[in-house]
Formats: C-alpha cells, sequence, structure tokens
C-alpha cells in the first residue's frame, strides 16, 4: 500500500490474559496490577504492550522510528478491544531516495474511551 499525506489506517486488538503473561515475561514489568486478577478478574494490560498498536503500522510499512511519543490515558484490560487509528500528517520523499514519514494515533476502548493517544515519525527506506 503506497501511504499519502492524511490516509488513516485503522485496526484493532483484544488484549488476551495470556498475552499479558507473555510480556510480563519477556519485558520483565512484573508489577502487581499485571499478575493479580482484580475483582472482575482482569489484568492491567503493561501500558508499552499497549503502545504496541501504533507501531504495527510502522512495522507494516518498514518504517525506521525516529521518534514516538505516548500518552497513556486510562488502564487497557484484559478482554478489551482497543481500536487504532492511525493517521499520516507527513510522507515525502528526501534527497536520499527515503521517505520521511509522520502519523499521530488514537487508541479508544470498545465502548469509546480514549486510552492513548501519540505520534510517531521516521524513515522508510
Amino acid at each position: 500500500m503506497s501511504l499519502k499525506v492524511g490516509d488513516i489506517i485503522k485496526f484493532e486488538r483484544t488484549f488476551r490474559t495470556e498475552t499479558v503473561e507473555l510480556f510480563t515475561k519477556l519485558s520483565g514489568d512484573e508489577g502487581i496490577h499485571h499478575l493479580s486478577p482484580d475483582e472482575q478478574g482482569r489484568l492491567v494490560v503493561q501500558g508499552l504492550l499497549t503502545a504496541t498498536l501504533p507501531t504495527k503500522v510502522g512495522g507494516d510499512h518498514n518504517v525506521l522510528a525516529r521518534n514516538m511519543n505516548f500518552e497513556f490515558l486510562r488502564p487497557v484490560f484484559t478482554d478489551d478491544t482497543i481500536i487504532c487509528e492511525v493517521t499520516i500528517e507527513e510522507y515525502e520523499r528526501q534527497e536520499n531516495n527515503r521517505k520521511a514519514i509522520a502519523a499521530s494515533f488514537i487508541c479508544e476502548n470498545q465502548v469509546g474511551k480514549v486510552v492513548l493517544k501519540g505520534g510517531f515519525s521516521g524513515v522508510i527506506l
């Protein structure tokens, strides 16, 4: 897919307990809220695991990230479905035949509450 300024890429992911448990082992982020379920049986998803949503766009388009910013607005719990919307803000060819890219994103849970927002920039080789 060829990108252009104004493109919106939208996708969703449901975070499962097994994914949080695996990320806990990989990251070492062993906060009690990631290990012990709340009164509803849910774990809190690690912020950086939630942040993999917008980075998926970078992976899909071979972006080498230079800058990423995340504003974590509310917790994400296991079995939440997060809808991520990435908007391409900049996409232009540079002198070295690379393409500069910048994007903003917003992530909402299944009830429309914003859980994460931010942006990233980088280059595509």
